[in-house]
């Protein structure tokens, strides 16, 4: 059970005050009958509830792709500096929304934001086995035998060892980069360790989904049931 005007506020993009004022003047049925206290509870999966006469449909669970853009860290909020859930309205802030996994501040591209425990986990274990697709640029020129040492998996400079990932030379100073799993800066510290500092690194895909050519720096989209679908069975959820 859920109270009426936190429902109306997360289904119809109002603030709670604002969801609250709609409720007393009439404007919001449910049932088809105009309830005028903001205090109601009602059953978000079962009750049909109206605002200005259009549904308002609520979906417990939010999954969105953004393109997250450079300067921006992957936080839920910091009192310094711009975060990823900063380029989100209010209300879908309002709904729990968190990003799953990070990239770091000077890195952009693809981050899913979610407001699922259980969804955020499963694509952040190497479990998974997701493949995240990085293009990158280093400084000096990238060889064959970098290629055959991510092939055997990179000893970081900490003496991490990595599991076996993917070295795709695009030019003499950009790359592809595929991993399964996500160390911290693991793909800088991959690239440091064989001598190639990078420049620039944006993340590409993770598993089935692709940056949308549509989306600029810091536009988002939600995912849609095609992706959904493909991603769960992936996750086996």
């Amino acid at each position: 059970m859920m109270r009426l005007d936190k429902f109306v506020a997360d289904t119809a993009g109002m603030t709670r005050s604002q969801a609250a004022r709609a409720i007393r003047s009439g404007t919001v049925t449910v049932n088809g009958v105009p309830v005028r206290k903001p205090e109601q509870k009602i059953d978000e999966n079962h009750d049909t509830v109206t605002t200005e006469g259009r549904p308002c449909t609520y979906r417990r669970f939010r999954y969105f792709l953004l393109d997250k853009p450079t300067g921006v860290i992957t936080a839920s909020k910091d009192p310094h500096q711009p975060t990823v859930l900063d380029l989100f309205p209010p209300e879908l802030r309002r709904q729990g929304i968190f990003p799953v996994g990070r990239l770091d501040k000077d890195t952009s591209g693809l981050l899913l934001i979610t407001n699922d425990g259980e969804f955020a986990h499963r694509v952040i274990s190497p479990k998974s086995g997701l493949a995240k697709v990085y293009r990158a640029t280093v400084e000096g020129s990238l060889t064959p035998e970098d290629v055959e040492r991510f092939r055997n998996g990179i000893v970081l400079a900490d003496g991490t060892k990595c599991l076996p990932a993917g070295l795709e030379i695009l030019s003499e100073g950009e790359c592809l980069v595929t991993v399964r799993e996500g160390k911290y800066h693991q793909v800088r510290r991959m690239l440091a360790a064989v001598g190639k500092p990078v420049l620039t690194l944006r993340r590409l895909s993770v598993g089935p989904l692709s940056l949308d050519p549509a989306l600029a720096p810091g536009g988002y989209r939600e995912l849609s049931e095609e992706d959904l679908c493909t991603l769960f069975k992936l996750l086996h959820m």
